[in-house]
């Protein structure tokens, strides 16, 4: 708690609000309500992300670096511009969404058995272009699940059938995979090293792998998803025989449709929860020193933010800093009452009344600058009571 005469010190850290707001957007949008709280508050926005959608964005604000594009293939490989993160000292982020992510792809053109991560392998050559040596890989909202077979491709491997022709994109097809050839990899590979950013701790296949998990979100019936299945595990059974290497069972493999198996595999990719490499790159840490109070949220919270989800992670930081923590929420479901014993000191839907979906989405700003704005006067509230009494 702040003595009376300190100047609060508040941190703005949340995770965007899906088909709503960014993480910037959101981050202001609170910080407007603390202001009109607290005029005399100083307030450090660093918007935040847990390595799937928004994730680029959220680092590009926090450490002012550069948006590059590329055209590259989308997850039905049509030509689309896609976007990633230059962040000096020979480092490049890459969100994979921004080429083979779900919601690029309109819902009536989604194709689960054919989706293809090419595109993500181009971005990765863009980076090799520019002289990376460390490239930060941010996994999910996939529209794919091929085990990153496409990328893989893309960066000079070449998967055969039982007639040496090439496969076509998709994790159907990795069905007919019969050969396995490497030698023609780009040769900066060797000088690089990857960070795998990922939320989720799944395995390549099985009950609880990439097809069986996240296959239906992307449009896959009971019968893709066996098909699915079946194709990566004869990818993963080659990769193996290449590579000397099964990691098939390591969690983390089936994030984004299995994309980080074959980096892992092959180039031994360091696999790490999101919100810690974005918490590391935004410099969440120094942000927090001598912060009184925290914000942070998402569209949702519930039991599933335990699960490596941002307000989760910072509530982690924010505790080691003795901040207290506000999370602001689109919706509170079942279970986020367990947040409480991570370090979040209250939580709060935006929501002020019956409204739809599409009305929420509409004034999410407004509805964020209210709330966080009413939270802030009942911390003001509880401290000065507190300072008075003691």
């Amino acid at each position: 708690m702040a003595a009376p005469e300190t100047r609060v010190r508040v941190v703005v850290a949340p995770d965007s609000f899906k088909e709503s707001l960014s993480a910037a957007r959101v981050a202001q949008a609170i910080a407007e309500g603390v202001r009109e709280a607290a005029p005399s508050a100083h307030i450090l926005c660093v918007p935040m992300a847990d390595g799937g959608e928004g994730s680029l964005d959220a680092v590009l604000a926090a450490t002012s670096g550069e948006r590059r594009t590329a055209t590259v293939q989308n997850a039905n490989g049509e030509p689309c511009e896609a976007s990633w993160g230059w962040l000096g000292d020979r480092t490049a982020f890459i969100e994979m969404a921004e080429a083979a992510g779900l919601e690029r792809i309109p819902t009536h053109a989604r194709r689960a058995l054919h989706a293809g991560t090419f595109g993500v392998g181009q971005l990765v050559l863009r980076a090799l272009d520019a002289g990376a040596r460390r490239i930060v890989l941010g996994l999910g909202g996939s529209a794919t699940t091929d085990g990153g077979a496409g990328l893989f491709q893309a960066l000079g491997a070449r998967l055969l059938d039982d007639r040496g022709q090439p496969l076509p994109p998709g994790g159907a097809a990795l069905n007919r995979l019969a050969r396995l050839e490497v030698d023609g990899l780009d040769p900066r590979l060797t000088g690089v090293r990857f960070e795998i950013a990922v939320d989720v701790d799944n395995p390549l296949c099985g009950p609880q792998g990439a097809a069986a998990i996240f296959g239906p979100q992307k449009g896959a019936s009971p019968e893709d998803v066996a098909v699915l299945d079946t194709g990566l595990a004869r990818f993963a059974d080659l990769c193996r025989q290449q590579s000397g290497r099964d990691e098939s069972a390591t969690p983390g493999t089936g994030a984004a449709g299995g994309l980080g198996f074959v980096i892992k595999t092959f180039f031994d990719a360091e696999f790490r929860p999101g919100v810690e490499v974005i918490a590391e790159l935004s410099a969440l840490d120094q942000a927090l020193e001598g912060a009184h109070l925290v914000f942070t949220g998402e569209g949702r919270m519930d039991r599933q933010t335990l699960l490596g989800k941002t307000p989760a992670g910072v509530a982690r930081h924010a505790r080691r800093h003795g901040a207290d923590v506000i999370a602001l929420a689109g919706s509170l479901g079942e279970g986020y009452e367990a947040l409480y014993e991570i370090g979040i000191t209250a939580a709060f839907s935006v929501v002020c009344g019956p409204m739809t979906l599409a009305q929420a989405c509409e004034d999410a700003s407004r509805l964020l600058t209210d709330r966080a704005r009413d939270s802030m006067l009942l911390w003001q509230a509880a401290l000065a009571r507190t300072d008075s009494t003691a």
